[in-house]
């Protein structure tokens, strides 16, 4: 991707974001964790060549700022949603944008979505989630990080053995990828840029539970939500499986699902030319 650098500051940290130019409804992707917008590396070349695609690391994480002390929560990752979606609006002159949230970007775009549906063209929903649903199931390293009382003991351990931590993150982000010369490529380069992005995983991981039950209170309004929403799920992820992608599109009264029966979690890497062609139809 030919891409060019989109400033975007808020509350004096900088968000690294960049954009490639093209005319027309921006396409605008947001990762999860414990990645970065190299998620979307693969993805890249199979969207529409017309349009603009904007990618960012959210505050913590690849890189943007990471203040220390930080409180780094969904709540804070939708400011950094309104912060980039602002920038675009000035940069490109677009107001609208097809919002693509995968893994724990999901409740931050759609808050967000929710607050401005004039803005929104389309919100695409990769394996992802919201509140809780019956069948979430956290993956292993997650749930050691974000079970309260246990996680406190997991970072101690992380800080005391990175070399550990980073054996955990390897198997666990291999996990959710299925083929295993793509695993090879992908999971070095992510691992590669972790260890700075640690405070925010260990933040996040606190601040999970918390987040799928508030958002349980937003139910009314996702039923509300009428821009299109595009649900995508890779059928073989073991976590944000197929049941949660069934109820989870049921949800909202303007949606479609998309299962994709060989690809796990990390759907837009492992299906990167079908889910290329599903964000740019949406």
């Amino acid at each position: 991707m030919t891409a060019n650098p989109l400033p975007v500051v808020r509350g004096g940290h900088r968000l690294h974001a960049e954009v490639r130019p093209g005319t027309g409804v921006p396409i605008v992707l947001m990762h999860g964790f414990p990645d970065n917008l190299h998620l979307y590396d693969r993805l890249l070349p199979h969207l529409d060549p017309v349009r603009p695609v904007v990618r960012f690391d959210f505050l913590g994480w690849g890189r943007s700022d990471k203040p220390a002390g930080y409180p780094y929560t969904a709540d804070n990752q939708t400011r950094d949603v309104a912060a980039v979606l602002d920038a675009v609006s000035d940069h490109l002159g677009q107001t609208r944008a097809v919002l693509v949230a995968h893994d724990a970007s999901g409740p931050p775009a759609i808050d967000w979505a929710m607050r401005n549906p004039e803005r929104v063209a389309a919100l695409v929903l990769l394996n992802t989630y919201y509140h809780w649903l019956p069948g979430i199931r956290r993956p292993p390293v997650i749930a050691i990080f974000s079970t309260p009382g246990i996680g406190a003991v997991a970072r101690t351990l992380a800080r005391r053995r990175p070399a550990v931590q980073g054996r955990l993150y390897a198997w666990q982000v291999g996990e959710f990828i299925s083929d295993p010369t793509v695993r090879g490529e992908v999971v070095p380069q992510l691992l590669r840029d972790f260890p700075p992005a640690q405070p925010a995983f260990f933040r996040l991981n606190q601040d999970l539970l918390g987040t799928l039950l508030r958002r349980r209170r937003r139910i009314a309004d996702m039923r509300r939500f009428n821009p299109p929403v595009r649900v995508v799920f890779g059928a073989r992820d073991r976590y944000l499986n197929a049941r949660v992608a069934r109820r989870f599109t049921a949800l909202f009264p303007n949606a479609d699902l998309h299962l994709l029966p060989d690809a796990r979690h990390y759907v837009q890497v492992d299906e990167p030319e079908r889910v290329g062609r599903l964000i740019s139809t949406a």
